[in-house]
């Protein structure tokens, strides 16, 4: 876990803004009226109030940023040294310290004025008290505002500081400038360091994670350092510095052996002697880059030279530590970060030789004792005088055998699609993936498995077909029957309805006809009224004709659909009354009138008692009908629709826009 994360520091507010905070909250937060009926008491208390509310912001707001910025002295000596490089240690110091003293004083302006208000006398001398307190706050937090600047541009650039933890295992790369460094650790780890053809491109510090031997190592990649006097390393320089002299690492010195970075052997030789003295009680392992451009084996006998010197102090270092020398394999490396020769094994190496400093670290320390109680391995006792090494099973063997083969024949997807013509022209088969009980199943245009079976497999080509049969066969046992039943009735009709029915089939058989003509020419043709019919074709004429061709008496029906089109002008026996059928003729206008109006008039309450009702007479009826009527008279006031209505006819009410907001919710304004 990584223990510093600045990225949680709160944001500084500048001098201005910080007065505007504390007065605006304390404006809105405490009362704000004096009225007339209040004792001189209770006018002290409200002055009072106002004054603690607002050093007790005040004091929340910067101890919030004493806080939350970290302490020089507590924190691990690697970001002590870092901000120190980067900031200066006196000068954050001092502007925390002036962020403290400001909080003592207007603690101790409240504390003053609090005193002064108990004896105010009066509500101008409480209030002007109040306005100097205040004043006073205000006036000491304008003073501190070129700390406050500081410190959020302090916090602006330590939020942007990479999350480094001291104390996990760590790699850390080294060396001249445009040496490879960044493409290292971009090869090695998911980083995205930037990478120039020019010198400083990293100007400050890295990170990136990589595994091995399923544990997390830190990799950090530090900017270039040049060999000169130590009060000459500019800022940049310094961070390197910083990493190497506190971070417990591995380190790895990049050494460029074909010269293309613009430093000589030499010099880099001489840088690393300068400042030998970082590696002490650390792994350190030489890494000679670019062998892409110039080989070990083929630099001057003097680089040779520098060389060996630079191995020979790399082995004292690990010899110093107690490790094992292996012939300057472990401490002597060469890769190409271009071609990507020796990169794994470079980083493979830093991680063991890292991973067995700190197993030895914690075999000496006293902790160790309490750890090897709990283990206890268990020897066999031999039996006889036969030598039993471990065995492994032939069957076991060529097993391992055939799955190395398989896995190194195995074809990836983007080799298959170099192959099948590229991108845009080949296309992945997700098919091959299925699970089946059987590989041809994988490519059957249907593979839907029920119960172990492929649907396809019962699907009959020729269905189509045989449903066509089954509906011909269907379709004559049903003519048969219709047939069978026709049969029976014409056996039971004289001859004349036998005629009768012949007749009416065929003109049938000719509607039908017809119908489906019409259907075909005007599938979604309205109905057309009776006054747009010109040609005349439905009048109640051709139906009689057409009764009377099919052997009908036409003349009810004619009646009946005259009796019809006659509308208002007919009788209605059944909504009026039995008076109207005693007048004599139609030559009363009224009673005209009164028969036309009768459609349309809605029928009045009755005036007689119905049984089932639950009234005991027609007074109680009465009263209860008018009861109902006055009590909706307020909800017709109010231009509600029903009892279920809810509207607010008022949508600004005075009560939800007026006044002061408490402390609660603040979403009504």
């Amino acid at each position: 876990m990584v223990q510093y994360n600045f990225k949680k520091i709160t944001r500084v507010p500048t001098g201005k803004d910080f007065v505007d905070i504390i007065l605006s909250r304390t404006q809105r937060q405490t009362p704000t009226v004096v009225h007339k009926g209040y004792a001189i008491n209770r006018i002290r208390q409200f002055y009072m109030r106002k004054v603690k509310f607002t050093q007790t912001n005040f004091h929340e707001k910067l101890s919030t940023i004493i806080d939350e910025f970290p302490r020089l002295d507590d924190i691990h000596p690697f970001y002590g040294d870092l901000l120190h490089v980067l900031y200066n240690k006196d000068h954050y110091k001092l502007a925390l310290g002036q962020i403290n003293t400001a909080r003592n004083l207007i603690g101790k302006i409240a504390k003053d004025y609090v005193k002064l208000l108990k004896y105010g006398d009066s509500l101008y001398r409480c209030k002007a008290l109040k306005v100097a307190a205040l004043g006073r706050m205000c006036t000491v937090t304008k003073r501190i505002g070129p700390s406050l600047a500081y410190l959020e541009q302090i916090r602006q650039h330590m939020a942007r500081l990479p999350s480094i933890d001291p104390n996990t295992r760590t790699i850390l790369i080294c060396g001249y400038p445009n040496v490879g460094k960044s493409s290292f650790i971009n090869k090695i780890t998911r980083a995205d360091v930037e990478v120039q053809p020019y010198a400083f491109t990293t100007k400050s510090l890295f990170v990136g994670h990589t595994d091995y031997k399923y544990l997390r190592y830190q990799v950090i990649d530090t900017p270039g350092i040049l060999d000169r006097p130590f009060e000459d390393r500019n800022i940049i320089e310094m961070c390197s510095i910083t990493a190497l002299a506190h971070l417990r690492a591995a380190v790895l010195f990049f050494l460029d052996i074909s010269g293309s970075c613009g430093y000589t052997i030499a010099q880099q030789a001489a840088l690393f002697h300068s400042i030998k003295s970082l590696f002490m009680n650390k792994p350190l392992i030489i890494v000679c880059n670019k062998t892409d451009l110039q080989s070990l084996e083929g630099i001057s006998e003097d680089d040779k030279k520098l060389v060996d010197e630079m191995k020979s102090e790399a082995v004292k270092t690990l010899v110093g530590q107690g490790g094992e020398v292996r012939d300057g394999a472990e401490v002597l490396l060469t890769m190409s970060t271009l071609t990507e020769q020796g990169v794994i094994a470079v980083k493979n190496a830093a991680c063991e030789r890292l991973l067995d400093q700190r197993v030895e670290i914690k075999m000496k320390s006293k902790k160790i004792n309490d750890c090897l109680n709990r283990f206890h391995v268990a020897m066999p006792k031999p039996r006889d005088q036969k030598d039993r090494p471990v065995c492994i099973p032939q069957a076991v063997l060529d097993a391992k055998a055939k799955e190395a083969a398989k896995e190194s024949k195995k074809k990836l997807e983007r080799e298959l699609e170099e192959e099948n013509g590229g991108a845009g022209v080949y296309s992945a088969s997700l098919k091959k993936h299925y699970i089946l009980e059987y590989d041809e199943w994988k490519e059957d245009n249907m593979p839907e498995i029920l119960d172990g079976h492929n649907v396809y497999d019962f699907v009959d080509p020729d269905i189509m077909q045989r449903l066509e049969e089954l509906e011909k066969e269907e379709g004559l046992l049903q003519a048969q029957e219709d047939d069978e039943v026709e049969m029976d009735v014409e056996d039971s009709m004289t001859p004349e309805e036998q005629k009768e029915l012949i007749e009416i089939r065929k003109k049938k058989s000719i509607l039908i006809q017809q119908h489906r003509i019409k259907k075909s020419t005007a599938e979604s043709r309205p109905i057309v009224p009776r006054k747009f019919d010109r040609e005349r074709k439905f009048t109640s004429e051709r139906m009689g004709r057409q009764l009377s061709g099919l052997g009908l008496d036409p003349s009810k029906a004619v009646e009946r659909v005259r009796s019809k089109s006659r509308g208002r002008k007919r009788e209605r026996s059944s909504d009026v009354g039995g008076d109207v059928m005693d007048v004599d003729g139609g030559s009363n206008k009224k009673m005209k009138r009164s028969l036309s109006m009768s459609r349309s008039r809605s029928r009045g309450p009755s005036k007689e008692l119905v049984a089932g009702e639950g009234f005991k007479d027609m007074a109680m009826r009465t009263k209860a009908i008018k009861m109902s009527w006055d009590s909706g008279k307020k909800r017709n006031k109010e231009a509600r629709k029903g009892e279920g209505d809810r509207i607010i006819p008022t949508l600004r009410p005075k009560h939800l826009f007026a006044g002061k907001r408490g402390k609660g919710k603040t979403d009504r304004r």
